[in-house]
């Protein structure tokens, strides 16, 4: 496609004013895509600050972007003007350490973790990795301790750990993150699958509706809405909540054993979120089941679903 002079005009400005930009999908507090998250994940290991542009809030800058550095996905990082990458580059530089070189970081520590796998996980692994010929188990940990597996391709720079008999490939930050963790088979409401658990870690509690409904009738808790805007304006917040987006900063410096109950549309995102938190030092935390949607369905039918 072509650039306008105009659309071109606020790209240049953009790299101009900042030395590191990444044009995202969402925020750095809250990326909206797992291409986005991975990509600040990696960034949050070297940089305290960068600047960020959501693309998903300026359409002629979500497609200017692709034009101008002719490249066609999202995100895309720019260091001193010039053109690094996508999510899978950005990854592979910090890995082979190209990325602290870049922002003049120490070389990263490549020490293996030592992990546990249990034999349930152990044989669950197995099986659904027994076709993945010449692809090998990648685990990937963020800052927050969210946690995701994936097939992929090894490389020379990954850091490799073996347990009961499994074969896990780490990047150097998931693998310091990686130390002491146990690696399980569990069954939860959400289904079965593998699950981490990380030495001295705090346990994210579930709250059903009426028992939150009880607890915000007595003011022993804060609710944290995660939606974002196009949630909140199909279904308001209830009238006791604060927003993630709006008072993120103010949330974080609350005292670390505040309870805090997080909702969002279905109950999936708030986990996250109040994930997040347990990783940065809160102790009492826990996830609204079936989000707004089981509120409106069980405890207000005036609410909005969606």
């Amino acid at each position: 496609m072509s650039l306008d002079t105009t659309t071109r005009d606020r790209i240049e400005h953009l790299l101009k004013d900042h030395r590191v930009v990444l044009f995202m999908k969402g925020t750095r507090q809250q990326p909206m895509c797992g291409f986005s998250a991975a990509a600040t994940n990696t960034l949050n290991e070297l940089l305290p600050d960068y600047h960020t542009v959501n693309v998903l809030e300026d359409q002629e800058i979500r497609e200017g972007i692709k034009a101008f550095g002719n490249w066609p996905t999202i995100p895309q990082l720019y260091v001193d003007g010039e053109l690094v990458g996508g999510a899978d580059i950005i990854r592979q530089m910090y890995g082979s350490g190209e990325l602290h070189q870049l922002f003049g970081a120490a070389a990263p520590d490549r020490t293996p973790p030592e992990i546990i796998i249990t034999d349930k996980a152990a044989e669950a692994i197995r099986a659904g990795t027994a076709n993945a010929q010449g692809l090998a188990l990648h685990l990937e940990i963020g800052p927050d301790h969210s946690a995701g597996f994936q097939l992929a391709p090894g490389n020379e720079h990954d850091i490799v750990v073996s347990a009961n008999g499994i074969e896990v490939h780490f990047d150097p930050a998931s693998a310091q993150r990686a130390k002491g963790i146990v690696i399980d088979w569990v069954s939860t409401m959400q289904g079965e699958g593998l699950s981490l658990k990380f030495p001295g870690a705090v346990e994210l509690r579930s709250l059903s509706v009426h028992e939150l409904q009880q607890r915000l009738a007595v003011g022993d808790i804060t609710l944290v809405d995660v939606r974002p805007a196009h949630g909140r304006a199909a279904a308001a917040p209830l009238k006791q909540a604060r927003i993630l987006d709006e008072e993120g900063t103010a949330l974080a410096a609350l005292p670390k054993n505040s309870p805090l109950a997080f909702i969002c549309h279905h109950g999936i995102s708030s986990r996250g979120a109040a994930e997040r938190f347990i990783a940065h030092g809160f102790t009492n935390v826990f996830n609204v089941e079936g989000g707004m949607d089981a509120w409106a369905a069980e405890i207000d039918s005036s609410v909005p679903r969606y």
